[in-house]
């Protein structure tokens, strides 16, 4: 082989060991990014929830279970003043399916659906373009709304009420029971009942469940996508039978902040806090809830 030839050849193995090389370090490199983006989308997001029932401006009817306007106005400023966005179930679900949250997600939802959750903080949650959830006790819904009857007291909101806050976009109706927000017969909402076996415990859930189910979607066009616990009462059974009525989320009244994750099991038994009429706002969401401003 001539001296030429000799060089040539050198050069091209150097350089067919260099493209090899850099092939290498690329495909580690790109290895690392897909594995460190992996590990990222799995991060747990804190979701607070917070849970709200009445809201009456009589100073005599505040307490445990109802707040005022002006306490729940106060919330939503606070909110929006230390960077928390409102969001809903939907956005949730959407997230454990490849979907973004925003920096400070946090979740508003009110239980059993009193015409008062429109007449006052479907109002101010319309000022504030902020977000909720309501979950109605459906007999109660079909009850005031065959009646036409609209106290801030007692009523709860009609079919109508519930259809114009969910057209809104700010309004999102979750599944509450159809009628089984009581104690009756030996069932606390909707726990099972002692002695009852878990087929029987099945039958009852999915009776009154998808009765409700039923009933929303007739009269909203969206069936709900969340079980939420009356009172928090489940039992043993209560997470399988949820999944298996076709429900991507429960809401519990366990006073946590839950981790939702990319995995859509971590949407089933979401904590809550409730909202007590009292405490200021920064008192509730720093101190209570332990939120950082």
């Amino acid at each position: 082989m001539s001296k030429e030839k000799g060089h040539l050849f050198l050069l091209v193995r150097l350089n067919l060991r260099m493209a090899v090389l850099s092939l290498l370090v690329l495909a580690l490199g790109t290895a690392a990014v897909i594995t460190v983006s992996a590990v990222a989308a799995e991060e747990p997001v804190d979701i607070p929830v917070v849970m709200y029932h009445a809201v009456l401006k009589d100073t005599a009817r505040h307490g445990k279970y109802v707040i005022s306007p002006a306490e729940f106005e106060n919330d939503l400023v606070y909110l929006k003043k230390h960077g928390y966005t409102t969001i809903l179930m939907e956005d949730l679900i959407a997230y454990t399916q490849g979907g973004a949250l925003p920096e400070k997600p946090i979740l508003l939802t009110f239980d059993d659906g009193y015409y008062n959750n429109y007449l006052y903080a479907f109002s101010i949650a319309k000022r504030y373009q902020c977000k909720f959830v309501i979950s109605p006790i459906v007999r109660y819904t079909e009850l005031y709304s065959e009646a036409g009857e609209e106290n801030g007291y007692y009523s709860h909101a009609t079919w109508d009420r519930l259809k114009e806050m969910t057209e809104s976009g700010l309004v999102e109706v979750q599944n509450h029971s159809y009628n089984l927000h009581e104690n009756r017969g030996g069932r606390q909402g909707a726990g099972q009942k002692p002695g009852e076996t878990d087929e029987q415990y099945e039958s009852v859930l999915r009776e009154d469940l998808l009765r409700a189910q039923n009933a929303i979607k007739d009269r909203l066009g969206q069936a709900p996508t969340a079980f939420v616990y009356p009172f928090g009462a489940m039992s043993k059974a209560s997470p399988g039978i949820i999944k298996r009525l076709g429900f991507s989320a429960s809401l519990t009244c366990r006073e946590k902040i839950s981790q939702i994750t990319r995995n859509p099991e971590s949407l089933y038994g979401i904590g809550r806090f409730l909202r007590k009429s009292g405490p200021s706002s920064a008192d509730f969401f720093q101190n209570y809830m332990g939120l950082k401003p």
